[in-house]
């Protein structure tokens, strides 16, 4: 961990999540997209950077299925448990 110089926790402090880190990625791929000199090569980046835009929403989507699972478990602990 990085020490802390003036008292404050910063954005860097943090590990970046999946859906983010993939999110970079599919920007690097559009930036070689649009620095790429040939029409096959800028297709191929292209492709790549929908494919991560695509596997972050997946990752956000099954991040968000997995929160309303644990949700609704306490919940019905919590109900399960107040009428027994």
């Amino acid at each position: 961990m990085i020490p802390l110089i003036d008292g404050q926790r910063h954005a860097e402090d943090f590990p970046m999540n999946t859906s983010d880190r993939f999110l970079r990625f599919a920007a690097e791929c559009e930036l070689m997209a649009k620095l790429s000199p040939s029409p096959e090569n800028r297709a191929v980046w292209s492709t790549l950077a929908q494919r991560w835009v695509r596997c972050a929403e997946l990752i956000d989507h099954q991040d968000s299925n997995n929160h309303g699972r644990r949700s609704l478990k306490r919940h019905l602990k919590a109900v399960y448990s107040s009428t027994h």
